[in-house]
């Protein structure tokens, strides 16, 4: 944006003032940030932030392990038995899929830095561990993952019905 001899006197007398940044560039026709920006420029004096507190900070207790009571806590009262979770079909297909490739020895154990367009980044392992790596294998046209992740990593979804 090219700033008239005009423009940048209204802005420093606008600044002067203690107008908002968002203000000033309503009355200039400019954004906010160009306002900022010129005012950085012309080395105009700063503003307390309005976000920042002025006060004093309040003081924030955290409890920690040695900090907490000793004294039991009050006896929590009896619940309903929960009913116990029930995978679905596609669930257990994917957990039993994971499980499987999981312990399938990969041909091809590739680093990271080994990885290309090509080859499937699928990561087998913990990544803090020496034996990290990625799968390798040839990876699907368009994916980043060989037709095996893939079958994991993209789950169709079941059409939403509504509720009657």
């Amino acid at each position: 944006m090219d700033w008239t001899p005009e423009q940048i006197s209204e802005l420093t007398r606008l600044w002067g003032e203690g107008l908002t940044t968002a203000e000033i560039g309503k009355r200039l026709g400019i954004s906010k940030n160009a306002v900022v920006g010129k005012a950085h420029r012309l080395h105009l004096p700063a503003r307390p932030s309005p976000i920042k507190r002025t006060g004093p900070r309040p003081q924030i207790f955290r409890q920690t392990a040695a900090s907490r009571p000793s004294q039991p806590s009050a006896p929590r009262l009896p619940q309903a038995p929960r009913e116990p979770r029930v995978a679905t079909a596609a669930q257990q297909t994917s957990a039993a899929a994971l499980k499987a490739l999981a312990n399938q020895p990969s041909a091809k154990r590739l680093p990271m830095m080994a990885l290309s367009a090509s080859t499937c980044r699928w990561p087998i392992g913990d990544p803090g561990d020496a034996d990290f790596h990625f799968c390798g294998e040839r990876s699907l046209e368009g994916k980043p993952y060989c037709s095996a992740h893939a079958s994991i990593a993209y789950v169709k979804m079941k059409p939403k019905t509504e509720a009657a």
